[in-house]
């Protein structure tokens, strides 16, 4: 039989291989916000049934239903590996909302207790010659002190820092880069009192000093120290090899290929992790307790005589127990508040500014 002559049937038939759907139910987008809306409406009225006066209690109840709710509807219709798909990503989530809460919470009371207080009267006057129980006042003296002793401090250590970092980066190898890490991981948990009492006991009173905005910025260069220390080195570790590598091929030395291909290329995270210092020690009373020793007046002069820091006035006047004190104390820590959130802007603004950019 010639090839032309033979037909389909003369060929033996395969058996059908079952084809699988590659596609299969989903949910529409817009259900995670229904299920939302649902999950608020019920945690609402089991708080309410239950007498729960917390608004906490009734976000806490409507994530557990909106979590649940939406893996059981899930693995109904979609399937279990697309339900667990969607339970981790709203446990992500519900976890995020819970760290947040504590933080709107706290900006948002801070808010509605010294908003009221801070005015531009209270931005430019002392407590000098003001009693607790005066309705007047400001925190110029404070605010004035904490700025010269942060920046201060901040002026010593993100340059020992940064030298520390770039030498256990790029240069340490072997037991002296061992025990500078070891001693770094040490002051990171090391408490503010402790740093003041050594400034304390050494700036004072073995070389004979006298309290100052000095004395304190010392102590906040300690605690800064391990945080900028830790912070640069994780991200000049990020800076990729080939960078490095092709510096140095072009001639270019070590010392410079660092400074012009390195530190630009880190440059965003190492000023974030400074700004981190800095929100850390602006908020420190201990050291400025011991080593500043606090004053009503203004003393524009970090190295002489005692000074105030936000902090302390924070402290002082919440310590006195009255209306117009508690309100100052208020207004004083919402002041901090700001000065910190505005460090923090400045800063990434900075950054972005003089990030390396890409070539096109």
């Amino acid at each position: 039989m010639s090839a032309a002559e033979l037909t389909q049937d003369d060929f033996p038939r395969e058996a059908a291989v079952p084809v699988r759907r590659l596609t299969q139910r989903r949910l529409p987008r817009w259900a995670p916000w229904l299920f939302l809306v649902v999950a608020a409406a019920v945690g609402s009225g089991i708080g309410a049934a239950a007498g729960l006066k917390s608004h906490l209690q009734w976000g806490l109840i409507a994530a557990a239903v909106f979590v649940v709710g939406q893996w059981a509807v899930s693995a109904s219709v979609e399937g279990r590996r697309r339900a667990t798909d969607r339970l981790a990503l709203s446990l992500v989530g519900a976890s995020f909302l819970l760290a947040l809460v504590p933080l709107v919470a706290v900006l948002a009371y801070t808010i509605s207790k010294g908003a009221g207080k801070l005015n531009g009267y209270f931005l430019t006057h002392s407590m000098n010659g003001v009693s607790a129980l005066d309705n007047t006042g400001g925190v110029y003296h404070a605010l004035i002190g904490t700025l010269e002793q942060v920046g201060i401090a901040t002026l010593i250590s993100v340059p020992v820092a940064l030298l520390t970092a770039v030498y256990l980066v790029e240069y340490g190898r072997g037991k002296l880069a061992k025990a500078i890490t070891f001693f770094v991981d040490v002051m990171t948990g090391i408490p503010s009192i402790v740093a003041g009492l050594f400034i304390l006991s050494f700036w004072l009173l073995t070389l004979g000093f006298n309290y100052s905005g000095f004395a304190g910025a010392l102590a906040l260069a300690i605690l800064m120290m391990p945080v900028v220390v830790r912070s640069t080195e994780d991200m000049l570790r990020l800076v990729p090899d080939e960078l490095r590598e092709a510096s140095l091929a072009l001639g270019v030395p070590r010392w410079r290929t660092i400074l012009k291909v390195v530190l630009p290329t880190a440059l965003s995270g190492i000023t974030t992790g400074v700004m981190l210092a800095i929100a850390r020690v602006a908020g420190e009373t201990a050291p400025v307790l011991l080593l500043v020793f606090g004053n009503d007046r203004i003393n524009n002069d970090p190295f002489s005589g005692p000074q105030s820091s936000l902090p302390l006035f924070v402290f002082e006047e919440y310590g006195k127990g009255n209306t117009f004190s508690t309100e100052r104390a208020w207004a004083g820590a919402l002041l901090l508040i700001i000065i910190v959130m505005l460090m923090n802007v400045a800063a990434r603004v900075l950054a972005r500014l003089k990030a390396p950019k890409n070539s096109r």
